[in-house]
């Protein structure tokens, strides 16, 4: 069996690096969203042209973006969107409801402090990770069945 992986969310921290390091030797393809900052926000107006107002300079990139997230997570067997401890990730919250309403294998990372804020999120979820290294082993558990040791 192999899986593919969507790794959504926050872009701030390694996570997704600590992951893809744990996985290795499992038969895991990974896909993310562009987690360059500055590429993702100005991606619409590089290709299609300037904006003067912010919103629609916005919207351009965040059209671009929904692209290629839209794709990867219909193509994905497991969604995993972590949630970070600094900014509110709303495209991260819409992401987890996008995979939930196509009925992809959910995992939510995060941590202690964001558990009542993301209830609902986590009720569609099928695990509920705090650490990288939690995903990294319920990737080995579905794939070999193989408990932590």
């Amino acid at each position: 069996m192999a899986l593919n992986v969507y790794l959504s969310g926050e872009i701030h921290t390694d996570w997704r690096d600590q992951i893809i390091a744990g996985a290795d030797g499992l038969d895991v393809a990974f896909t993310a969203p562009v987690t360059d900052h500055d590429a993702s926000d100005d991606c619409g107006v590089a290709i299609l042209g300037a904006e003067p107002d912010k919103f629609w300079h916005d919207r351009k990139g965040a059209s671009m973006n929904a692209i290629r997230t839209r794709k990867a997570i219909a193509d994905a067997d497991v969604v995993v969107v972590r949630f970070g401890e600094k900014y509110r990730q709303w495209n991260a919250a819409f992401d987890a409801g996008y995979a939930a309403a196509l009925g992809k294998s959910l995992i939510v990372l995060h941590g202690p402090d964001h558990a009542h804020a993301l209830k609902e999120v986590d009720a569609a979820a099928l695990a509920v990770a705090q650490e990288p290294r939690q995903v990294v082993e319920i990737l080995r558990y579905v794939l070999t069945g193989a408990l932590p040791g």
